[in-house]
């Protein structure tokens, strides 16, 4: 273990860091070893981890001491922030702030920041094409990660900006699955048109992420999106009824009436859906399928995520 590189993995025991620290441990012959970061060491997935060779310890992405232990002696890091626990984009700003301010001062070879667009690039706050959210934000969990790249680059830490797309898995976890009508019919509801969404199996990001890191310095300074498959939701309805085993409808929704669904998130998880829907080109161009399974041969589409995790998904009724 002492001559191989130490990645610190944020998240470990979650979608995106368990993926990678998994593929790393998985790969014995990796040059990589994993000190894989949680808030509770002692979880069932921090065990596994243990299990498989990994130093799991634990941290805080809200203490810069905290941050700076963890990233002691490492080769690099994977650093994804948790939006869906606090709902607030300053709050995530500011541990991207610390995470690089940490990593430059510990003198990290390679930074992988799970990012993503900040659309305000596209959208300017008095455009009321989309709305805006807190005042200073068209999509919170875009955008404070897509200005946070500043904090990386101002530091000049040695990073790549990897921008995940729509996961699959939120169809199990997220609600966003199949449900039942009055009629006992089942739909997927997506204000997406008949556009072309990326969407990639949670796990495959980890496994692209240590693709990047196996090609080292060819990646730092670069923005690469990952995908496991450009999909019509229509055709992701489709794919849907084929495995389910009945059919599948499409409800196209209007952002509007996703933002006003009333759960947790639904405006912002709206406008980002407005989002790739009115720069589906923008966005798909980023999420390149091939190159993302240059980076991960196992990569997934859509109906290989589903032949392994189709009967996981919730279904009303």
């Amino acid at each position: 273990m002492a001559d191989k590189k130490l990645i610190t993995v944020f998240g470990a025991t979650g979608s995106q860091g368990g993926g990678l620290a998994n593929a790393i441990l998985d790969d014995k012959d990796s040059e990589f070893s994993v000190r894989a970061v949680t808030r509770d060491p002692s979880s069932d997935a921090g065990n596994a981890l243990a299990e498989k060779g990994a130093e799991v310890v634990k941290g805080d992405i809200d203490d810069f001491g905290s941050i700076k232990e963890v990233l002691k002696n490492a080769y690099g890091a994977y650093f994804v922030t948790f939006f869906w626990d606090h709902f607030s984009p300053d709050k995530e700003k500011e541990q991207a702030k610390n995470l690089a301010k940490a990593s430059a001062e510990e003198g990290l070879r390679h930074v992988i920041w799970s990012s993503l667009e900040d659309t305000r690039m596209w959208v300017a706050l008095d455009d009321d094409q989309i709305p805006t959210l807190q005042g200073k934000y068209k999509v919170p969990h875009f955008d404070a990660k897509g200005e946070s790249n500043q904090y990386f680059i101002a530091n000049s830490v040695p990073v790549t900006f990897l921008h995940a797309s729509f996961y699959w898995d939120n169809m199990i976890h997220f609600g966003l699955g199949p449900k039942r009508d009055e009629d006992g019919k089942l739909a997927i509801s997506f204000p997406m048109g008949d556009k072309k969404m990326a969407g990639i199996s949670a796990d495959d990001i980890g496994k692209c992420a240590y693709g990047i890191f196996k090609k080292g310095n060819s990646m730092i300074a670069k923005t690469i999106g990952v995908a496991g498959e450009h999909i019509s939701c229509s055709n992701m309805a489709k794919a849907l009824g084929d495995v389910l085993g009945e059919p599948v409808a499409y409800n196209e929704m209007t952002p509007d009436q996703f933002r006003g669904l009333g759960f947790p998130g639904s405006d912002d998880l709206g406008n980002m859906f407005q989002f790739y829907r009115d720069f589906e080109e923008a966005c798909n161009s980023t999420r390149d399928v091939t190159r993302s399974k240059e980076l991960n041969p196992e990569l997934k589409s859509f109906r290989k995520w589903l032949d392994v995790n189709a009967s996981r998904i919730p279904l009303d009724g």
